[in-house]
């Protein structure tokens, strides 16, 4: 679809700038995002470059960011839904952090069977962007604004070796503490503090990626539009499993845009497990 192609370029050709943009704006933004989180001068400066871009795209009939209450309408074709500085709060200790996008074919919100591509860009030690769509999944790396292939027909490898699972553990529910036992006696630990790195080492090593919700947060932490949904069907286009605890972030009917959702991704045999915990 020659849209999605267009968007996925945008968001590619945007990458560099976005990346040498970030120095200097390190400090906190007087605002606070519709999920009342702070938001970093960053957050605010990506966001509204990345709106700029794609909603000038023909075929875009909406656009959606983390960082803003409402859906932008552009029009009439395809729904993009971001995050556009995933893991901002690494900047202040210079770790990783990227752009996630959501491409639906229709209105927002909307459900994960309703992506017709997703993806993510890691600003690591070097560039890479991955993205799924027609139920396979390929890694670019990202050299001045161009995707290049580095794999195609990426797939979680089957004999995992890592874990990361964000919020505090006294905070765990009991079920989930017990589950993250036994995990952690066969898992290497690899928490980076954003999830889209931490997913990436997923994709790379094989594994498990969880955000639970919380004994203080049931409904969990992560955005099920900007971040669930596009994580989730990268994950299972790589042969994986992603979960709320009971079924695919995927099948999760979203009630507003702002929706939090437990997530929990990874090798199917390992979310298979964590379902039968819960």
């Amino acid at each position: 679809m020659e849209t999605v192609d267009t968007i996925l370029a945008t968001v590619a050709a945007a990458a560099p700038e976005i990346r040498g943009g970030l120095t200097g704006r390190r400090r906190k933004a007087d605002e606070e995002n519709p999920s009342g989180e702070i938001q970093m001068a960053a957050d605010v400066w990506a966001d509204e470059h990345l709106e700029a871009e794609l909603t000038a795209i023909e075929g875009v009939g909406e656009f959606a960011s983390e960082e803003r209450e409402h859906v932008v309408d552009c029009g009439e074709g395809l729904s993009v839904a971001i995050d556009p500085l995933d893991g901002s709060s690494n900047l202040k200790s210079n770790n990783s952090m990227g752009t996630i996008v959501g491409i639906y074919d229709v209105p927002l919100p909307a459900k994960g069977t309703d992506l017709v591509a997703s993806a993510f860009v890691l600003f690591g030690p070097i560039t890479t962007m991955m993205v799924a769509r027609d139920g396979s999944v390929t890694e670019y790396v990202i050299e001045d604004g161009e995707q290049r292939v580095v794999t195609e027909d990426v797939t979680l490898p089957d004999d995992p070796t890592v874990y990361g699972f964000g919020g505090r553990v006294p905070d765990w529910p009991e079920a989930f503490t017990a589950y993250a036992r036994d995990v952690e006696d066969e898992l290497k630990l690899r928490y980076g503090g954003a999830m889209i790195g931490d997913v990436n080492q997923v994709l790379t090593y094989g594994g498990v990626f969880a955000y639970p919700g919380l004994e203080s947060r049931p409904e969990g932490k992560l955005r099920l539009q900007f971040e669930g949904n596009p994580m989730a069907y990268i994950i299972e286009s790589a042969g994986g499993r992603s979960s709320d605890g009971e079924q695919s972030i995927l099948d999760v009917t979203p009630e507003e845009l702002h929706q939090r959702v437990p997530l929990h991704i990874g090798n199917a045999e390992l979310i298979d497990r964590l379902e039968s915990a819960l």
